[in-house]
């Protein structure tokens, strides 16, 4: 067979082999789509919506929105509050709060400092954010608190309690009134009592006020009687039968202030307090010359310097996030000495006679033979006046004791300043033309706090006041001159 003839038969075999391909492909494609499943053309156009649809992950979860008050943000992880039902004691404090709303205003006002702080730390450990509301319970959000049973703070320890989660106590410090160290220190406890009553919120909040010894010994005796042991079933003492439905209650008015007549203002979500590291003794006022702040403020965020002096405590300070740079920059070109006062330390005294134990002191030494009535003569003195300042319930005196006498006056600027009565005039040539009122001092208020209210200086205020000590006395009546 010629070559010519082979080609012929090879292009002819070849041409066949490609339609064959093609056959067998069309018969495929055709085979496919006989299996289609056939719609009417109802359906038609729902198919064609799903096609344009972009699938939806289930793993997906919209981002929540960040809230813009911290309220809100507490509102949002609050844990106690399901299956409490109808309750009669917690309707009855609901009801106190309802009736008296500036209570809980002014506890916020004051704690507007902390909350985000506290609020923080109960997140981070996972614990109801009623929590947050505590201080509120305790000490009205006022850190300079002071009970009759010697607890102190925001958090209301007592000295054995305090130094049990490491609260130092000295002279010039009392880690009680610690915001950042009495805050760990509670939730701490807290922690502790939540986990020796198997989890149960409320018997770990009744032993937070009465003691973990006095909720142990109520459940023994429900359990030899066959009754129930839960909080509400306890027989505990008063103040603890009204103590977790007073924070339930208060838990609820925040939820919706507005159905209560309470006034919440916002507070930023955001925090209001940062800590710088110091290396150095600094006093107070000359930190807050540096940084520009209210001397008062920056008590308030570091109360536990009970001398106004960083002795005893921490190697760092609170102070508002806006000039935490500004402080950080000053203390690096500062000489050591720029940052101690020369005058002596003047400590700030607690207890229910603040006010008068903050004025000017002399101290007296006992004699034989001195009497309380020869002492008060001689002082010009009143003896019901050195009985109180003393705390003396009787006129026994001994050899060598200290008494301490307050004065009427105090020095201010080589000139010295009298109350005379209260609605007497502010001496002083700047004060004369400003309209004076007067302010009755309410639980927890500090001279900052009134100071803001009223929109004066703080210096201002101490000058019309001086009588008045850092510390104040529900009832107490403060001259107060209307700002220019």
């Amino acid at each position: 067979m010629s070559s010519s003839i082979r080609k012929a038969i090879n292009s002819d075999a070849l041409t066949r082999l490609a339609q064959a391909i093609a056959v067998a492909v069309s018969a495929t494609l055709a085979g496919c789509s006989s299996h289609v499943p056939q719609t009417d053309a109802t359906h038609t156009p729902n198919i064609a919506a799903r096609a344009k649809q972009k699938p939806i992950w289930l793993s997906e979860k919209p981002t929540p929105q960040i809230p813009q008050d911290v309220w809100e943000r507490m509102r949002q992880g609050f844990q106690l509050q399901d299956n409490l039902g109808v309750n009669p004691r917690i309707e009855q404090q609901r009801l106190w709060f309802a009736s008296n709303p500036s209570f809980l205003e002014n506890a916020g006002e004051r704690g507007s400092l902390y909350i985000h702080y506290i609020v923080e730390r109960l997140e981070e450990r996972n614990m109801p954010l009623e929590l947050a509301l505590l201080p509120v319970i305790e000490s009205a959000y006022n850190p300079m608190a002071y009970s009759r049973a010697d607890a102190v703070g925001l958090w209301q320890f007592i000295p054995s309690t305090g130094r049990y989660f490491n609260l130092r106590q000295t002279r010039f410090y009392d880690g009680r009134r610690d915001i950042t160290a009495s805050t760990t220190a509670a939730m701490d406890y807290l922690t502790r009592l939540h986990d020796m009553f198997n989890g149960d919120w409320l018997l770990a909040l009744a032993a937070y006020n009465a003691g973990e010894g006095t909720v142990s010994r109520a459940i023994e005796r429900n359990e030899k009687l066959g009754l129930p042991t839960d909080y509400w079933n306890l027989p505990l003492p008063a103040e603890t039968q009204a103590y977790v439905p007073k924070l339930l209650a208060l838990s609820q008015v925040v939820l919706a202030p507005e159905a209560y007549g309470v006034n919440l203002n916002p507070i930023a979500n955001e925090p209001y307090f940062q800590v710088v590291e110091i290396n150095q003794r600094m006093d107070l006022s000359k930190v807050a010359a540096v940084a520009n702040i209210d001397e008062d403020e920056l008590f308030q965020l570091n109360p536990a310097f009970k001398q106004r002096t960083t002795i005893d405590g921490p190697q760092h300070l609170l102070v508002p996030t806006s000039k935490a740079q500004l402080l950080t920059a000053s203390l690096s070109t500062m000489r050591p000495e720029e940052l101690i006062s020369s005058k002596p330390l003047k400590p700030v005294f607690e207890g229910s006679d603040d006010s008068e134990l903050a004025s000017l002191k002399r101290v007296y030494r006992v004699k034989r033979g001195d009497n309380l009535a020869a002492i008060a003569k001689a002082n010009k003195v009143d003896v019901k006046d050195l009985q109180r300042w003393n705390k003396l319930t009787g006129k026994n005196l001994k050899a060598g004791q200290a008494l301490v006498m307050q004065d009427a006056t105090k020095r201010s600027g080589g000139r010295v300043n009298t109350v005379v009565a209260a609605n007497s005039k502010v001496t002083g040539k700047a004060d004369k033309q400003k309209p004076q009122t007067q302010y009755k001092v309410q639980q927890g208020d500090s001279l900052y706090m009134v100071a803001k209210r009223f929109n004066v200086e703080m210096q201002h205020l101490k000058r019309w006041n001086p009588r008045v000590g850092q510390a104040l006395k529900p009832g107490q009546m403060l001259t107060v001159a209307s700002p220019r």
